[in-house]
């Protein structure tokens, strides 16, 4: 059973590192994903598996939104360039959908390896 309380602490780790990971040097978002879904991971408890699923929604939701937040600032720079710039933005649209998949893969991923630790530690 999915315990979203720990998947949603993860999550608001993730979010939480990555803004100070854009400031600070040597902290990236990839640290976030790992300290997140460990987060999550150690919260839910329950194993390896129940870590690694927790693990994966903290990162997937945290990829998902940074997704969003990508595609949303693209589209506003692309209104306020006018004609040419909604041209332009609309077919950036794919390439941004594809880096959001990858990313939201990656954060995942990397969160749910992190996640399994934690509720093997936990346990």
């Amino acid at each position: 059973m999915t315990d979203w309380h720990a998947a949603g602490i993860g999550f608001l780790t993730i979010v939480v590192l990555s803004v100070f990971g854009v400031v600070a040097p040597g902290l990236g978002q990839l640290t976030a994903g790992l300290i997140g879904g460990f987060v999550a991971g150690y919260l839910a408890g329950g194993g390896l598996g129940s870590g690694f699923w927790h693990g994966l929604l903290a990162g997937s939701l945290g990829g998902i939104i940074a997704g969003v937040i990508l595609g949303l600032f693209v589209a506003v720079a692309g209104v306020a360039l006018g004609p040419a710039g909604a041209a332009i933005s609309s077919v950036a649209g794919a390439g941004i959908f594809l880096a959001a998949v990858v990313l939201a893969l990656v954060m995942a991923l990397e969160s749910a390896v992190a996640g399994a630790l934690g509720a093997a530690i936990n346990n």
